[in-house]
């Protein structure tokens, strides 16, 4: 069932959304089903990398934090252009660490939501072939599984005077953005 008509004006929501986790916990199905809820643009970070990181993540190297600051400048920038237009946006970025969130909130106006799940149901998701929900291309994750961990490391979760709000991936896509709909809080708007 469609969740539209729980939805308030697309005005109504934030102009920025970063839909954040660790690999495979959803962020660019959610994002993108998200996106199509309130009249946003979707984008997925992943493209912004450049071929260096992706090349060193395809190997099974993780990234260092010098691999990482060009990147979130580039989502940051990427975000800052369409603040400043008035275009919705929903960007799928990991932004596991509070300092690279930093970066992207120098956007503006952002909120994150934070696609939180058992390192086991993550586990089992990065080992399977993944849809790309843009295309519907099968393809795989050029995240390798024993990165995981790595990411659950790293990974801070949001403050409280971070505005956004953290939703669990144990249920359907569509059942998650109902609740990220739902559970968008007045002080994460505007």
């Amino acid at each position: 069932m469609p969740v539209s008509h729980k939805l308030r004006h697309a005005r109504d929501f934030p102009k920025a959304i970063v839909v954040m986790g660790v690999a495979a916990s959803g962020k660019s199905t959610v994002g993108a089903l998200l996106a199509k809820q309130i009249g946003a643009e979707y984008t997925d970070a992943d493209p912004f990398h450049p071929p260096a990181n992706i090349a060193k993540m395809a190997s099974g190297t993780p990234l260092t934090d010098a691999d990482r600051w060009p990147w979130l400048q580039t989502c940051a920038n990427y975000l800052a252009v369409n603040v400043a237009t008035g275009t919705p946006v929903v960007l799928g970025c990991s932004a596991l660490k509070k300092v690279y969130r930093d970066v992207l909130r120098q956007a503006g106006s952002v909120v994150f939501v934070h696609l939180n799940g058992a390192p086991d149901l993550l586990a089992e998701r990065i080992s399977q072939p993944r849809i790309d929900p843009i295309t519907g291309e099968l393809g795989g994750h050029y995240m390798k599984p024993a990165m995981l961990q790595s990411q659950l490391d790293t990974l801070e979760p949001l403050t409280r005077q971070e505005r956004g709000i953290t939703v669990n991936i144990d249920q359907t896509p569509e059942q998650i953005v109902a609740d990220i709909l739902a559970s968008l809080p007045d002080r994460c708007l505007g």
